[in-house]
């Protein structure tokens, strides 16, 4: 199948028109440049979602730090805006999902608590801020706040009635309604059951008539199903096993879930109790032990042997039996962590030795299958569980893989009975997260080079993708793009990696241009030929092509433990701590543009975040001769806590060549950050004064990893684009 994605986008009204902004100069000209702020400013959405019984779509969107809920019902999917949160203000929404018949939107408002417990505060609000569940009817009217929730998602009920979390080892319900609960429990003041051992996983059944969930008992686990109009709990088959991973069947009458040995003696670390049944664990202290091979004492296994097995119940009886286990004499499916119900089998993902990339497979609910059914026959990244979705039937499988495009995304189909795998979507764009609906169509978030990611339709045989969402604004300098290419290097000890070069439109020859290296976070990212779908890389994506309009060639590096290229290249040896192996490849790349005749060598310059800051305060550290400034962004710069200088995690850290650390910096740190403590700016700055070295330095007071308000990311970039000025001259 050839394609073309056709790029229709809606304005005010219903139909769709042809796309239409400002046509910004392809040459230098009297007229403004488009500014790092005009790349970012389409609304970006993100969290797609589909109703099971209605033609109805939801996402969030991010409108220059606007966080709101939209939704559109089919055939002409208009956009409609569901709430009023209207300011860049810092506050994160998260976690959405809808009722079955699409009426009811429930959503997170508010980020995530950092070690101490602390909700996110970017703009320091006096008052604190809070993690809470919120609601809001599809068809109008505004958001109300549900309940607050600490940790983990809200699982609302099909008929969107009920919306259960966890708190503190129970289950709460927050009801989907505006005004306040008359009880206790329906306040959330009191779990909405209440029962021993640390309850999880909660699962509502198709009718909202019941919720199964998982009640840990440290060395065994039950599956419980409660019932809502009689207030009863049915225990499928316990027994002394570790069950877990409920999946309902379609009609409500069955649960499937994971069986796994209880604890034998061996491990069990119990505190214990007075009485002589109440002793403490034999494993508790232990620094060794006799009985190694005294069978069932270390080591559990199911009668017949095997430590995974598939079961299904009967959830009016409790009455389960297994309908599949692992091969006890084989090395495979040993580490399945989760099962989904899909029509007549449950599939679920896994790793298989020595295999590049995971798979998906399925085994039949009858008991029929000894040997798993591998699903993806192809041969690429599926990287999480919001890179596949199941058809309203169960019958399709939906995967987003890079198999045929590794540069890219598509999206794919494949039976769930087996079969061989489709593709949906086969135009050079990247296509991620497929919803499906129940005509049978395919919801997609949609990019390329130039068009940022955006909600498009795909017919239900394939084909060509229409864009609904958004509007792109007319200062978005859409013309203004290059499209980058792929280029190939290897590294010095012959490591090759994919890199995505920008050239500028009005390069000419002779023309000597200033340089930079981009590198990705992570480190398990892969940065794309077009808009990327995770938010900061999308960002970072617009910025690499305004330094291309600025007259910058741009390099923006897959190093070595990034994905998209197999399990080999991502856990490559003797990286991070173990030996900075992924620094060759920078280098590598920062060699390369110093080869090429339209470079400046004297005006290379690196950037990153995150992983990329630690890439980036390497280059700076030991090869200041290559790169003649950097801007690292939230970076790590000691590998764990050795400071002994001949340890090999000092030696691969920063800090470790930092006498050779002669250009200039700009660092950028928010002091709330949960991925790298600000520990690792506060000590590396002081190494920088002891040696004199020019940086410039932004902090931002109880701001996270990737700052949460958008002005400030413009910001960062101005002053990007100042220091830029200041060192390399362009």
């Amino acid at each position: 199948m050839t394609s073309q994605t056709v790029l229709r986008f809606l304005t005010g009204s219903v139909c769709a028109i042809a796309l239409t902004v400002t046509a910004w100069p392809a040459t230098p000209s009297a007229q403004v440049r488009p500014t790092p702020a005009d790349y970012v400013s389409p609304a970006y959405p993100f969290a797609l979602v589909s109703a099971r019984t209605a033609e109805r779509l939801a996402w969030i969107s991010y409108d220059e730090g606007k966080r709101n809920v939209f939704t559109a019902t089919g055939p002409d999917f208009k956009p409609v805006r569901l709430t009023s949160f209207m300011n860049d203000d810092g506050v994160d929404l998260t976690d959405l999902s809808v009722s079955a018949d699409g009426s009811v939107a429930v959503f997170v408002r508010g980020h995530a608590r950092n070690r101490d417990g602390w909700v996110a505060n970017p703009l320091s609000n006096p008052d604190g801020t809070e993690r809470a569940i919120w609601a809001v009817r599809t068809s109008g009217g505004p958001a109300f706040r549900l309940a607050e929730i600490a940790t983990g998602a809200p699982v609302l009920s099909p008929d969107g009635k009920h919306a259960l979390y966890v708190k503190d080892g129970q289950i709460y319900n927050a009801p989907v309604v505006a005004t306040p609960g008359k009880t206790p429990r329906d306040r959330g003041e009191e779990p909405f059951i209440t029962v021993f051992g640390q309850n999880s996983n909660p699962r509502w059944a198709p009718d909202s008539s019941r919720f199964a969930f998982v009640s840990n008992r440290v060395d065994h686990s039950f599956i419980g199903v409660y019932e809502l109009a009689t207030r009863k709990i049915t225990w499928l088959a316990p027994d002394v096993d570790r069950d877990t991973s409920p999946t309902w069947s379609p009609d409500g009458t069955r649960v499937a879930y994971i069986r796994r040995p209880g604890l034998p003696f061996g491990q069990q670390q119990q505190q214990g109790a007075a009485g002589i049944g109440n002793p403490a664990g034999p494993a508790a202290g232990r620094q060794g032990g006799q009985g190694l091979t005294i069978p069932g004492l270390f080591r559990a296994e199911f009668r017949g042997g095997g430590t995974l097995a598939f079961w299904v119940a009967d959830v009016k009886t409790g009455e389960a039996r297994e309908f599949w286990r692992h091969d006890p004499a084989g090395t495979t499916f040993r580490t399945i962590n989760a099962i989904q119900w899909a029509d007549d089998h449950v599939i679920f993902t896994t790793q298989m030795p020595n295999d590049e990339y995971d798979r998906y497979f399925s085994v039949a609910l009858n008991g029929s299958t000894k040997e798993p059914v591998l699903l993806t026959t192809t041969d690429g990244i599926i990287e999480d569980a919001s890179s596949i979705n199941l058809s309203i039937d169960g019958r399709t499988l939906y995967y987003t893989t890079n198999h045929g495009d590794i540069d890219r995304r598509d999206i794919f189909a494949v039976s769930t009975g087996g079969g061989t795998p489709r593709q949906v979507t086969e135009t050079p764009a990247i296509e991620t997260q497929p919803v499906p609906m129940p005509s049978g169509k395919v919801a997609v978030l949609y990019a390329d080079y130039r068009v940022p990611q955006s909600v498009g339709v795909v017919p239900a045989a394939g084909g060509n993708a229409t864009v609904v969402y958004p509007t792109l604004p007319p200062r978005y300098p859409l013309s203004a793009h290059v499209e980058p290419t792929n280029v190939t290097l290897e590294a010095e000890d012959g490591v090759k990696f994919n890199n995505q070069l920008f050239l500028p439109k009005d390069l000419k020859p002779g023309d000597k241009r200033p340089a930079m290296v981009f590198v990705h976070g992570g480190p398990q990212r892969q940065m794309l030929l077009g808009y990327h779908y995770r938010h900061v890389y999308h960002m970072f994506y617009g910025i690499n092509q305004w330094l291309a309009d600025k007259g910058y060639i741009v390099l923006s590096v897959n190093y070595r433990r990034g994905v998209g290229y197999g399990r080999s290249f991502r856990q490559a040896p003797n990286s991070g701590g173990q030996g900075n192996a992924e620094y060759l490849d920078v280098l590598a790349a920062g060699k390369y543009l110093h080869s090429r005749n339209d470079v400046d060598p004297t005006r290379v310059a690196i950037w990153g975040l995150s992983y990329g800051g630690v890439l980036t305060a390497q280059a700076l550290a030991r090869n200041s001769d290559l790169f003649a400034a950097g801007i690292d962004l939230a970076g790590v710069h000691l590998w764990g806590n050795s400071l002994d200088p001949e340890s090999t995690s000092f030696k691969s850290s920063v800090i470790g060549a930092i006498d050779g650390w002669k250009s200039p910096v700009l660092l950028q740190h928010g002091d709330d950050d949960r991925n790298v403590a600000f520990t690792q700016t506060t000590g590396l700055v002081q190494m920088l004064r002891a040696r004199n070295i020019e940086y410039e330095l932004i902090v931002f007071p109880d701001d996270v990893h990737d700052s949460l308000v958008h002005s400030r990311w413009i910001y960062i970039y101005d002053r990007m684009d100042a220091f830029l000025k200041k060192h390399i001259g362009q």
